[in-house]
């Protein structure tokens, strides 16, 4: 990477709570448009009109950018959002996460991991083997930014979801998000499921299988979701982990492979 980037991050609110946020990192020249398209993408969120909108833009010197490879990506499918979590706890586990973590995890995002019962604004930082959270702020979390893809990357990886009906805002930047979350060596594994009503799919991320999709971890119409990144509390440096998630720039310029859809009994750690 020769030329220095911008780092543009949109957060939007509503009645006081966090609605909507998205990230990218671009040339000057595509600024302006993208800026605008986040504002409309504020405007137009399943749970009403942002009420405020918040759009900052740093530049980001071409030495501190470094590259990397998406996540392999695999749906599996799914009954329902019990039997999605079910394979969700699953995969947690085989990625060392223990049991009552696991279960801590996904009941807290269901019930809303924020103190009032809403969702968070960031992710939960849960002790893979307690299940206690350790994150500084409850409601604020700890929240990885400054990630993209360059236009090939973008382009191929458009591509290739298309040909699985996958090409849409939520897929391409929930894979990239967990890319960067996946690349701390203290996570062990990243849970997650939109707080978008009309949404319903989520999923685990982990370094053995990579980014895997349900398309059902939550009932349709359901507004709670949130994430919960997975470490080993003894073992890890909480403001190191924080300062890389938020401030470590990550450009994806090699896409991983995106694969079908199988059933749960075909993930090697499924029954």
């Amino acid at each position: 990477m020769s030329e220095p980037l911008y780092s543009l991050r949109m957060r939007s609110s509503r009645l006081d709570s966090h609605l909507s946020g998205c990230e990218r990192l671009a040339a000057a020249d595509d600024l302006e448009r993208l800026a605008a398209e986040m504002v409309g993408r504020a405007l137009r969120h399943p749970r009403g009109r942002a009420e405020q909108i918040s759009l900052r833009v740093d530049l980001v010197p071409a030495e501190s950018i470094r590259n990397g490879r998406l996540l392999d990506l695999r749906t599996i499918r799914v009954d329902d959002h019990c039997q999605g979590r079910q394979a969700a706890r699953e995969l947690l586990l085989a990625a060392g996460v223990h049991a009552r973590a696991a279960d801590a995890a996904i009941a807290r995002i269901a019930l809303g991991a924020a103190p009032d019962g809403r969702s968070m604004r960031g992710a939960m930082l849960v002790d893979a083997v307690s299940g206690a959270r350790l994150e500084a702020d409850p409601a604020r979390g700890v929240r990885a930014s400054r990630m993209d893809l360059t236009a090939a990357a973008q382009r191929e990886l458009r591509l290739r979801l298309a040909r699985q009906g996958l090409d849409n805002p939520h897929v391409r930047e929930a894979l990239v998000l967990a890319t960067k979350v996946l690349a701390a060596p203290e996570v062990l594994a990243e849970l997650c499921w939109s707080d978008d009503p009309d949404y319903t799919a989520g999923y685990v991320a982990t370094r053995e299988h990579g980014y895997v999709r349900f398309p059902h971890l939550k009932p349709l119409g359901e507004e709670r979701g949130g994430r919960a990144f997975f470490v080993r509390g003894d073992e890890f440096d909480r403001d190191v982990l924080t300062a890389f998630l938020e401030h470590a720039v990550l450009l994806i310029d090699e896409v991983g492979d995106i694969g079908g859809t199988s059933d749960w009994k075909e993930l090697p750690c499924g029954k």
